[in-house]
């Protein structure tokens, strides 16, 4: 039994621009078997079709709004909105084929090797939850791997002529926890790969490879098996990855909004979330979508969401998806930057607070910056660390600004 979100709480989304609630009126319109609330008309006529059309861009969510508008011809969309919606669906419809095939190619590649992969998103996501490859936008491919496998993985892209473009740094094998993907780049098919050898930067606790292969699904779209995640570990990926970057694109949300409307198992997901210490993530993820995109939540899921905890993390996000804001370009403007940090301590449980704190104590690469040690002394960087990071902080105040 499904029921609609609860009136006892809304979040304030009244420095939203009217483009904003117009393009959240057309995301939800149709969803629940009922037309969208009527715009209203005085809103269309003042409307700044270029900020709208900037809106719909951001939020990448121009392929489902490119059809929905075809049908909408009393509401007066100026031609050049839809022409550039029309350019952007077909771009998008080509690259998700490409994606696709490039998908199937690797996925093979791999078994080949008896290397097992999952594919977190792209083309997968697409035909799940829209059953429509063009209908939802994608990049890059996600593709996870055991670690253990990491090596042989590089050396067979290697050998597929893709070019790892990412060096971080590191220091006593802190990338193994620090980070969470490798990037590499195809020139010739403009393929961009992300391997994955977990599913968040840590230190933080999620799933190993093992489970998540486990329950895995295989996707139908394409004629050899490429390995997806699981219902439920695939909601709990798509929550913390949309909450690590503050919702900032509606599209991830509208994702979350179509996973709630397949069949999860509500106990098996409540188990997950309350074991990965993400149950806040969960609920801030059920509230925003219930709230902005009307999505109907079951009575377990609605009870969810009457706590604070999970409210106050939803009203923090709507900082992100009121201003455009991206995170991926830099440098990220510094009250942004700030707010980010905040926002991403707040999501944490607290035994991940814990964890995150004393991940201070182990050593950075900044460190072998600041005090270059050999291999074998490097472990000294644990006693030093505070004095390194003091030493930083006063040069840092008294450089010539």
């Amino acid at each position: 039994m499904s029921h609609m979100v609860d009136t006892d709480f809304r979040l304030d989304v009244s420095q939203f621009p009217k483009e904003l609630k117009v393009l959240l009126m057309l995301i939800t319109s149709g969803q629940n078997g009922e037309e969208c609330t009527a715009i209203p008309q005085d809103w269309l006529e003042e409307l700044d079709w270029d900020l709208f059309l900037q809106l719909t861009l951001h939020h990448r969510v121009y392929p489902d709004l490119y059809r929905k508008l075809q049908d909408k011809k009393e509401m007066g969309v100026p031609a050049f909105v839809l022409e550039a919606l029309r350019k952007q669906y077909q771009i998008n419809a080509f690259q998700m084929l490409h994606l696709s095939a490039e998908m199937e190619q690797l996925s093979k590649s791999f078994a080949a090797q008896m290397i097992r992969s999952l594919v977190l998103k792209g083309p997968v996501l697409a035909a799940d939850l829209y059953g429509d490859l063009s209908l939802r936008t994608s990049r890059d491919l996600d593709i996870m791997v055991p670690m253990d496998d990491l090596e042989r993985v590089e050396e067979l892209l290697c050998k597929l002529n893709y070019v790892k473009i990412e060096y971080p740094l590191t220091v006593l094998n802190d990338w193994k926890w620090r980070h969470h993907h490798i990037t590499f780049y195809h020139a010739e098919k403009r393929t961009t790969v992300e391997v994955h050898w977990r599913l968040g930067p840590g230190p933080a606790k999620e799933p190993s490879f093992n489970e998540l292969w486990e329950r895995k699904r295989i996707s139908t779209i394409t004629s050899s098996p490429v390995h997806y995640l699981g219902r439920e570990d695939l909601f709990s990926f798509l929550a913390t990855h949309g909450a690590r970057h503050g919702w900032s694109r509606l599209r991830w949300l509208v994702d979350i909004d179509r996973m709630l409307r397949q069949d999860l198992d509500t106990a098996i997901l409540f188990k997950q979330l309350q074991t990965n210490g993400i149950l806040q993530i969960g609920t801030q993820a059920l509230t925003l979508a219930a709230q902005l995109l009307q999505t109907p939540l079951t009575e377990e899921l609605g009870l969810l969401t009457k706590g604070n905890r999970g409210r106050r993390l939803a009203q923090g996000a709507i900082f992100y998806i009121r201003q455009m804001i991206n995170l991926h370009t830099d440098p990220v403007p510094e009250d942004v930057s700030k707010y980010h940090k905040r926002h991403l301590f707040a999501l944490m449980s607290n035994w991940n607070k814990v964890l995150f704190v004393l991940s201070f104590m182990y050593p950075y690469p900044e460190d072998v910056e600041t005090l270059p040690l050999p291999k074998y002394a490097q472990f000294l960087y644990f006693p030093l660390r505070p004095f390194l990071w003091a030493w930083r902080r006063t040069k840092k105040q008294t450089a010539p600004t």
